[in-house]
Formats: structure tokens, C-alpha cells, sequence
């Protein structure tokens, strides 16, 4: 497919048809990568931790919401060092 580099203010752009962005799960934001003489375009997957808050309810209300490591460190061991 074909399409024509257009003026946006200082910069360059392309229209991408919405159907090819729906195509690639392009919702609104993407990676731009340089591999040689070429312009990659990849939709952002899911934000780090996306989720986590509910999830962690979820545990909460299951009393899973353990320590699996005791947390007894004693702090005054003579080899310590932060």
C-alpha cells in the first residue's frame, strides 16, 4: 500500500487507514524502531503492572496474601552490609 508523506507543523507524517491500525492493535500509541532504511511501527503492549492493584485485592480477599521468605533479618549480623 502506498501513501504519501504530508506537512504536520515541523514534522513529517502518514495517514495510516483505521483499518489497518485495528488490524495491528494499534489503539494509540506505538514503538518506533530503525532496522536499516526501514520504519517499524509496533503497537505498545500492555503498561508494567497493568492489573496488579485488582489482582492484589484479589489475594487480599483470599488470604493468599503471604510472605513466602520470613522476614527476619537481623540487622546487627557482623557481616551485614547494605
Amino acid at each position: 500500500m502506498r501513501t504519501s508523506i504530508v506537512p504536520i507543523g515541523n514534522s513529517k507524517g502518514i495517514r495510516i487507514p483505521s483499518s489497518l491500525l485495528k488490524l495491528c492493535h494499534i489503539t494509540s500509541e506505538v514503538d518506533l524502531n530503525i532496522h536499516g532504511n526501514a520504519i517499524e511501527l509496533c503497537p505498545i503492549q500492555k503498561k508494567p503492572r497493568s492489573g496488579w492493584e485488582k489482582a492484589f485485592e484479589e489475594m487480599h480477599l483470599r488470604k493468599d496474601d503471604v510472605l513466602f521468605i520470613e522476614d527476619t533479618i537481623d540487622l546487627n549480623i557482623k557481616d551485614w552490609q547494605w
